[in-house]
């Protein structure tokens, strides 16, 4: 039995709702398919095929977060450990199918784990132009008696053309509190003095540590062995596409990328192997609508981890002023 506070999605295919199940999309033909047919919905299949079949430049932002080069299970399924060559290999496969489906403005985002981002940066660089290596602090990690405890992953940051792409850094500011704030003629000089402290909206980097990966107290938490947290996907969806962009994620997993795009009002095209995996993410798509809320991310602004004291007493006090 679970505790009453423990949010985690983890119910079987047996016990899935009937109409969460019958939303989702098999394709069981190699016909061309139609973005009609496939936006805003999660689709049950191979990814290399499915995206065969996708309508050619129609994709904004594509957020792949693929098997990381390691042993890992998903739902029954084993992924094993390659070769680097290999794995380079079956990068270059995924990017071959992912390429005809992009725009000329469009954005990609990698997720990787250190060793396997090693293999990742000359395969991505041959196809797309780096524009950053993001990386992110996991906060968890299983601790080593001889070696430094790992707890950070990549996110490369490419665009198709060197230049011309989204990127919206005013919407993804983080908020931090001023502890020795600036004044130039005797005013606040980038940040605002309230009741609740001394705040500045800073510019974004590459160094993200503001993240807390899903637990189990929280709504958007499944039992999927590397769910992605909302938090990190909003950061990249607003940061790399605009209301009404179409995105795409041919690794979704347990659905965090299509539940965030589909919270900041981007349409969306989700494909998955696991069918257990699909239906969780279905799942929490169809609760969108009563629970619209990112954790982290809160009136416009990306706040600190385990700051949500800080938020609701900055917020009661500009909402009141």
């Amino acid at each position: 039995m679970k505790s009453k506070r423990n949010k985690t999605i983890d119910f079987s295919l047996d016990d899935a709702p009937a109409d969460v199940l019958a939303k989702i999309i098999h394709v069981k033909k190699k016909d061309p398919l139609s973005l009609r047919q496939v936006t805003d919905k999660v689709i049950n299949g191979d990814s290399f095929q499915i995206m065969s079949q996708l309508p050619a430049n129609s994709i904004d932002l594509a957020l792949i977060d693929p098997p990381y080069n390691l042993n890992k299970k998903y739902d029954g399924m084993t992924f094993k450990q390659m070769k680097t060559a290999e794995y380079q290999e079956y990068t270059e496969q995924w990017i071959q199918k992912l390429q005809p489906l992009l725009k000329a403005t469009a954005s990609v985002y990698v997720f990787a784990d250190w060793q396997t981002s090693i293999a990742l940066a000359p395969v991505l660089g041959k196809y797309f132009t780096i524009k950053n290596r993001i990386t992110w602090q996991r906060e968890k990690g299983r601790g080593a008696l001889t070696n430094w405890k790992n707890s950070s992953e990549d996110i490369w940051f490419l665009t198709v053309k060197p230049h011309d792409y989204t990127f919206n850094v005013n919407q993804v500011k983080q908020r931090r509190q001023v502890i020795a704030p600036y004044k130039e003629n005797g005013h606040a000089k980038d940040w605002q003095a309230t009741k609740a402290g001394n705040f500045r909206d800073t510019m974004p980097s590459n160094l993200w540590d503001d993240i807390s990966i899903p637990y189990w107290s929280m709504p958007e938490n499944t039992n999927h062995p590397t769910q992605k947290p909302e938090k990190l996907m909003a950061k990249v969806i607003l940061a790399s596409s605009n209301p009404g962009d179409l995105i795409l994620d041919p690794f979704a997993g347990a659905g965090s990328s299509l539940v965030t795009a589909k919270k900041l009002n981007r349409h969306f095209i989700g494909i998955e192997q696991s069918l257990l995996y699909c239906t969780w993410g279905q799942y929490r798509l169809d609760k969108t609508s009563d629970d619209p809320h990112i954790q982290g991310y809160t009136d416009g602004v990306f706040w600190p981890r385990n700051s949500v004291g800080l938020q609701k007493k900055f917020l009661n006090h500009s909402h009141n002023s």
